[in-house]
């Protein structure tokens, strides 16, 4: 039984479609992104070391067609007073919010809504400079 999502946001270039700890992606819509590895839908079971993964982060950084995102203090700050007013607006019950430099965390109580349709409600990075992935 489903009584919570845990609703994830990242920011512009931290987690590609093959990502080597696996995403939720279903292609790979670039060719320049195609080289740096096989798709890897759902999250792998056995995580990849620090190593690799800095290896990989390498690798994309010069793939992307712009700088990876990071959030500041202030755009923490937009994010947070955004998802505070669609969680009031939308009546949702949050259980727990974690703001960090390059992705969100959010566990909201199951809802009319899927989880699918809160994570665009909720998400405080439409339409700005950030991405959802």
């Amino acid at each position: 039984m489903v009584i919570a999502h845990h609703l994830i946001w990242t920011a512009y270039g931290w987690w590609l479609p093959n990502d080597p700890r696996g995403s939720m992606s279903t292609s790979i819509a670039s060719d320049v992104l195609r080289e740096l590895g096989e798709l890897h839908y759902g999250r792998k079971r056995v995580q990849p070391s620090a190593v690799a993964l800095r290896d990989f982060f390498d690798r994309s950084k010069d793939k992307l067609k712009f700088e990876r995102a990071v959030f500041s203090a202030n755009d923490e700050l937009v994010i947070a007073q955004a998802m505070r007013d669609t969680i009031r607006a939308r009546v949702y019950t949050c259980y727990a919010c974690a703001i960090m430099p390059d992705h969100v965390h959010m566990v909201i109580r199951k809802h009319k809504y899927s989880a699918e349709e809160m994570i665009e409600h909720s998400n405080p990075i439409r339409g700005s400079k950030f991405s959802v992935q």
